[in-house]
């Protein structure tokens, strides 16, 4: 009898917010170095310690901020944001920062807005983070890329609502580590905000052109080398995976969370590199091209994809999760805007959830930063376009055209 893994789980979320009050007693208008990479080890050891989906690079720049400084601080709370696939990661409901009340008016016009506010914070970091990003160097047989992008999403909080409100208020201040903050940026948003976008009218923002593609993303453990590296394939005739690209996990150098709490959702600003592996021998492809001709397309289990009974390991590397994606992306100058549909599994898990994003891949900006001399080049001026398109028609319903 064939084994089925099970895929067949599913997972929801829904953007719910209950109400035990709280308020803040200042004005966060500072950014907070948060969730760095160190804290995510303490307590394991080499021996014990899994391969990592979201790696670090050494001196990587954590940042959260509140994109409008002229809020209230009284009227801001922490409420439970009802989502299954953190709960499952943390035992508990996380919380987002909301605010509670009348709208608040809109700006004055002597103020700047906030996107430009946002941009400056941005660029202040990024061309450090960019430095450090092109001095890493590419070992043999690696093609290393750097990349700059933004995503949709919420920031989710870890902590208790009381406990939430006086770390913050002590973080202003500077009297607490990074680590007493813990937060996850949440990317999947719902299938019916995604249709709304799309409905943009791309051509007069700029984007005069636009694709369609799917793939199928296997997570591979690199057992040898103790790393995750992503198979992107394509199905070919007769129903079968083709392996079509290797990468290792993407190296974060920075990473910029922003609160937006006058918008439906917050931002992510991200610098990366990115490494597609050809140091592979000729062995090791063997075993992953085997690897990927073992598996067996099915739409009705979790990721589209299943492995036979024993099928989902060989000689050294072994699947920890598969994607089934698909994508539509429009596509200007210097930005390309993906929205993103994948239904994804974890075999470590065993949890599987459909999953909504939107990405704008800043192709402009990165090529900016792959550039030698990165002063003279300053990317403030598309940094702010960026901010200024993001903050006007993608994080609220109105899709106002400011």
């Amino acid at each position: 009898m064939a084994y089925i893994p099970p895929h067949m789980r599913h997972s929801g979320s829904a953007d719910n917010s209950t109400r035990p009050p709280a308020s803040l007693s200042r004005r966060f208008n500072q950014s907070l170095t948060l969730d760095g990479p160190d804290h995510r080890e303490r307590g394991r050891t080499a021996s014990t310690q899994s391969p990592k989906e979201i790696v670090y690079f050494p001196g990587a720049i954590s940042l959260w901020w509140i994109a409008d400084g002229t809020i209230d601080p009284s009227r801001l709370r922490f409420d439970p944001f009802s989502c299954g696939v953190i709960e499952r990661k943390i035992g508990a409901q996380p919380l987002v920062l909301t605010v509670g009340g009348e709208p608040p008016p809109e700006s004055s016009t002597e103020e700047p807005p906030p996107w430009e506010a946002t941009a400056q914070r941005i660029e202040r970091h990024l061309l450090d983070a960019a430095t450090r990003a092109r001095s890493e160097l590419a070992s043999e047989g690696e093609e290393i890329k750097t990349s700059f992008s933004a995503k949709l999403g919420k920031v989710l909080f870890h902590r208790k609502p009381s406990s939430c409100i006086d770390i913050l208020r002590a973080a202003i201040s500077g009297e607490v580590a990074d680590e007493q903050l813990r937060k996850t940026f949440y990317t999947n948003v719902s299938r019916e905000y995604i249709e709304k976008l799309q409905h943009l009218d791309f051509l007069q923002l700029g984007f005069n052109s636009e694709y369609m593609k799917e793939y199928y993303l296997v997570k591979v453990c690199d057992q040898s080398r103790n790393v995750i590296v992503s198979c992107k394939c394509t199905v070919v005739e007769g129903g079968s995976l083709q392996l079509h690209k290797i990468e290792q996990n993407k190296l974060r150098h920075l990473v910029q969370d922003i609160s937006c709490l006058t918008k439906d959702y917050d931002v992510r600003f991200m610098l990366v590199n990115k490494r597609i592996s050809k140091m592979l021998n000729d062995g090791e492809k063997d075993a992953i091209h085997k690897l990927i001709s073992n598996a067996v397309l099915d739409p009705d289990v979790k990721g589209g994809v299943r492995w036979p009974l024993l099928k989902g390991a060989v000689e050294g590397f072994r699947t920890v999760g598969v994607w089934h994606v698909k994508c539509k992306v429009f596509v200007s100058q210097n930005i390309r805007v993906k929205f993103r549909y994948a239904d994804r599994f974890s075999h470590e898990a065993s949890f599987g959830e459909d999953a909504n994003e939107v990405t704008l891949k800043l192709t402009g900006i990165s090529k900016q930063l792959r550039e030698e001399n990165l002063v003279t080049s300053s990317p403030l001026i598309m940094i702010q376009d960026a901010a200024k398109l993001i903050w006007n028609h993608f994080l609220d319903n109105s899709h106002s055209s400011g």
